[in-house]
């Protein structure tokens, strides 16, 4: 009860703080239906939805125990394979920044995660962020980032054509970059046109978001410019860590982080080419990373931290969707509500329903894989 009463705290204050703005919004949406804190009272208990997950025959897992090569781990990121199974990838090392983070790997299959395998580790600079990403014609791709600090970090990626088993050698994404393309966080789409859209962003004298595209596969990147972001209505140094999902051919829609207290948003309706202005959305946002996923169905789920200040507790992780292309939201469950960080979710479709992954107190990565009939 006193976790649920602080959280009623936070978002009472976001009421005032961190309204939506009458801003500009494709499709008509309107972003003006509050977070009621009762949501938070409504929601499943981590406890209550594992056994509901778990009779539809889904899944809950830790990916590897407590005996692990590395003393901590973040920025978890899953796939479904060819053949069903999943693959979880995160960095891990002595701790985030360090010059030994490298990117880890492990492979669901007949019923279990294997060992953790280190997959990436191209120079002794520390690792960030993997992102792995399925195209079935392609097959599995993996981004991450490498550098000594964020604002100059560089994106390498590698290709799987057997499900993980192997894969190609690392190299740069866009040759001689410095700040980070393509994916930071969260996975590229798969657009109408075929087009793969990446949410990207830079943190550079201040934070940045924009899309690549890529029409080709991944062979070449078009970048487009910066989000546009009023800094007197959207406080703090700007946004990162997009997530993108495509309500109808052409009109995209984007979710970011923010240090303002709340998650903000834009819309495009040229598949990711040109943007509308950023603008405020009623969500809490503690300064951490989320993740968006569109269903055939028209629903949108939402994997965050529901805490309205900037850096605030990760805590409590929970899923939320929306039935209006992200107009209002509804918190369905909790993944974790006890003390301790849940963070940095990735949730993606996979053929019996959604996977989603996350830290889980820096210590494990948890996954999480949900039939549909438990939404």
């Amino acid at each position: 009860m006193r976790t649920l009463f602080r959280f009623a705290v936070v978002l009472g204050f976001l009421g005032a703080g961190c309204a939506s703005t009458a801003g500009p919004e494709a499709n008509g949406d309107k972003m003006d239906k509050k977070l009621e804190a009762d949501d938070m009272d409504s929601a499943q208990t981590p406890q209550d939805f594992a056994a509901r997950v778990l009779e539809q025959g889904g899944r809950v897992d830790f990916v590897f125990e407590d005996q692990r090569p590395f003393a901590e781990c973040h920025a978890s990121t899953v796939v479904e394979t060819d053949d069903g199974g999943l693959l979880c990838a995160w960095f891990g090392g002595t701790e985030e920044k360090d010059p030994d983070v490298a990117v880890w790997l492990s492979t669901f299959a007949e019923g279990a995660w294997s060992p953790p395998r280190r997959a990436a580790k191209v120079n002794e600079t520390a690792h960030w962020n993997p992102v792995l990403f399925r195209d079935p014609a392609k097959g599995i791709f993996l981004f991450f980032k490498v550098g000594p600090d964020v604002p100059h970090w560089q994106t390498y990626w590698m290709r799987s054509a057997d499900n993980g088993a192997t894969w190609s050698d690392a190299v740069e994404l866009v040759p001689g970059d410095v700040g980070g393309r393509g994916p930071v966080k969260n996975p590229p789409i798969i657009l109408s046109d075929g087009a793969w859209l990446a949410p990207a962003s830079t943190e550079l004298k201040g934070w940045k978001p924009f899309a690549d595209r890529s029409e080709d596969g991944g062979a070449t990147w078009q970048r487009t410019a910066d989000f546009e972001i009023d800094h007197k209505a959207i406080r703090g140094i700007g946004a990162i860590q997009p997530t993108f999902w495509e309500s109808a051919p052409g009109q995209v829609h984007t979710l970011m982080r923010t240090a303002a207290g709340c998650v903000v948003r834009t819309d495009s309706r040229d598949g990711g080419r040109t943007w509308r202005p950023v603008y405020k959305t009623d969500l809490p946002n503690n300064n951490s990373g989320l993740c968006a996923l569109g269903l055939e169905d028209g629903r949108v789920l939402l994997v965050y931290n529901p805490v309205g200040e900037n850096w605030g507790p990760r805590t409590p992780l929970s899923l939320a969707v929306s039935s209006d292309n992200g107009a209002a939201w509804t918190i369905l469950a909790h993944f974790e509500n006890e003390e301790g960080e849940y963070s940095y979710p990735t949730i993606v479709r996979t053929s019996r329903g959604v996977a989603v992954s996350y830290t889980w107190k820096r210590e494990r990565v948890r996954c999480w894989h949900i039939p549909l009939a438990a939404l």
